[in-house]
């Protein structure tokens, strides 16, 4: 239970609903104790005493308990659902206010499939349990408690018989929880990497079908639809095995009522309603003990959920904001003094003792092999990492003094491939600045030479866009992620790779839209291609996260090293093909 007690502050603030479902819960059970009762006395003193012109009066008195109980149901139910939803409801924004929060260090090590179950049918599965398990299993506590008061009453001795097997059952149902928790959690888990595995196969449907994979994909997704299976039907082994032994239990007690109660009744120590009363009293107590093992069944899924869920909650925030944090706007003077970052542990330094300046206006350029460390650069300025030893300055002062949305809002990315979300162009421009006009929205996106083509879709800037911007080439989704970095009016530009995945004609229209953007701006340009930072007022070559070399374009291509390498390389095939045109 220590795992519900952990999620208290979701569901105890709304404890009214679900004592009122209670009240009704009690008034309900009450009622259904009621009938055999009824039963005993129909059959003693009105079948038996020939006294049937009561019948009418029992039946009135019947129809009346039924009508009531048809009212208190629906309250209860009401009530309980009511209790269950709203509790998850703020548990769901708990969870999703807590994945915006938490840093890319926790992204790197999660899978989006296992991270939408989690946020779907484990939040569903705990809902669940609130809405039916505690009423249910406080239902069973309540119908065994009221029918042994009422057998004790009839028959002290046949109630002992009765519970003698009691004993019995509950250590079944002890020991088939055990078994069935572990079970769940892993199903639970199964279930997280099929969603993984379908996610990330819808997402990479062009990969796959451009390279003809789809067999194999078929076997991966098979591979793990079948671990799934497994972990049902080990499942469902423990619930085949526990279930038959409960009942068995219970049958045996039924038959030592129905003997020992025949006896009392031949011997005169029970009436025949009372032995009548007591058989139907006798499966309110084995029902429901039987009952538990579905109740188990939810509460064991319920915990399951409930762990993975804590999982998310509890996860540290790497990155956490000071009381008294910088709130001033960034003009965008960047320092890197002997910063050095790992990721993980186990894995080497992704930078090592990087030092630069960068005053507000200047452009660095950041060449290298892939993995020399390009990209962390411009992931510790934003802070979405920390670095362990140096520190990362903006306008003179740690990144970590500022306000994250502050310091981010002063920063606009252009990533190689950008992300467009499935709505209206004008809304993507506007994602991060969403009071922009449309005069400034329009303004925008001709400066990134955006407004052309944009005009020339069927609704203009009200054009909806598929998912990932779904209907629009490479070149038009990056100039679109340029007029979305205009419109915050960054300090700091980063460009990552953001025209090496586009044709030359199309590089060089956003090359143009950059060269508006950058002006005034201190901007990162990370590029394989040395047409693309050429420009630069400093270039810096990377290489395993260190510095190898650093100058203007002209110095490095003239320093014998690693640029001028580079340089040679992208530019050898033009040379060549300029001689064979000139002879």
């Amino acid at each position: 239970m220590d795992t519900f007690k952990k999620l208290k502050e979701f569901y105890w603030p709304y404890k009214k609903y679900f004592f009122l479902s209670l009240f009704f819960l009690l008034f309900i059970t009450s009622i259904t104790v009621v009938y055999p009762i009824v039963l005993q006395q129909t059959i003693d003193n009105v079948v038996l005493a020939d006294q049937y012109e009561l019948i009418p009066y029992i039946s009135g008195i019947f129809f009346v308990l039924m009508f009531i109980k048809g009212i208190a149901t629906f309250y209860h139910q009401y009530l309980g659902d009511l209790f269950g939803v709203t509790s998850v409801y703020k548990l769901r924004e708990a969870l999703y206010d807590k994945l915006q929060v938490l840093s890319f260090k926790y992204y790197d090590n999660a899978r989006t499939g296992d991270i939408m179950s989690r946020l779907t049918q484990d939040v569903e599965g705990f809902r669940f349990f609130l809405s039916l398990g505690f009423a249910e299993l406080l239902r069973i506590v309540l119908l065994i408690l009221i029918s042994l008061s009422v057998m004790f009453y009839y028959s002290v001795p046949l109630a002992i018989v009765t519970m003698a097997a009691m004993p019995f059952l509950a250590l079944v149902v002890y020991r088939f929880d055990k078994r069935v928790h572990p079970a769940f959690r892993k199903i639970r888990k199964s279930m997280g990497q099929l969603n993984t595995r379908v996610q990330e196969n819808i997402s990479g449907m062009n990969t796959v079908k451009s390279l003809s994979r789809e067999d194999f994909e078929i076997d991966r997704f098979s591979s793990s639809n079948d671990h799934y299976r497994q972990k049902y039907l080990n499942t469902a082994k423990i619930w085949s095995r526990y279930f038959p032994l409960m009942e068995f239990i219970g049958n045996v007690c039924a038959v030592a009522l129905l003997a020992y109660g025949g006896y009392l009744v031949i011997s005169g120590g029970l009436t025949p309603g009372a032995l009548v009363a007591f058989f139907s009293l006798v499966w309110y107590i084995l029902g429901p003990l039987m009952n538990l093992g579905f109740i188990i069944n939810l509460f064991s899924q319920a915990k399951a959920s409930a762990e993975r869920l804590l999982e998310i909650l509890d996860a540290k925030e790497d990155i956490v904001e000071k009381e008294n944090a910088i709130s001033q706007p960034i003009t965008g003077h960047v320092t890197f003094n002997d910063v050095t970052l790992t990721y993980t542990e186990d894995d080497d330094a992704a930078l090592k003792n990087i030092s630069f300046d960068a005053p507000p206006g200047k452009v660095i350029g950041l060449i290298g092999a892939t993995g020399a460390g390009k990209t962390s650069i411009t992931q510790l300025i934003t802070r979405f990492y920390e670095p362990e030893k140096g520190e990362v300055l903006v306008d003179g002062n740690p990144v970590a003094e500022y306000d994250l949305k502050v310091l981010r809002n002063g920063i606009g990315f252009v990533l190689q491939e950008p992300f467009l979300f499935s709505t209206t162009i004008k809304e993507n421009i506007a994602y991060g600045n969403p009071e922009a006009s449309n005069a400034q929205i329009i303004d925008a996106a001709k400066r990134a030479q955006a407004h052309e083509f944009i005009m020339e879709m069927p609704k203009g800037y009200d054009t909806m866009l598929g998912e990932r911007g779904m209907g629009l080439s490479g070149g038009q989704k990056q100039r679109i992620a340029i007029a979305r970095a205009i419109c915050i009016n960054p300090s700091i530009l980063v460009l990552d790779d953001a025209t090496s995945a586009v044709d030359m004609e199309t590089e060089f229209k956003i090359q143009k839209a950059l060269k508006e953007v950058m002006k005034g701006r201190t901007s990162f340009i990370i590029a394989h291609r040395i047409s693309s930072l050429k420009h630069a007022d400093e270039i810096l070559v990377l290489e395993e996260g260190s510095i190898a070399e650093r100058g203007t374009h002209e110095e490095l291509i003239h320093n014998n090293g690693t640029y001028e390498r580079i340089y040679n390389i992208q530019y050898q095939d033009r040379k060549e093909i300029m001689n064979t045109a000139a002879l």
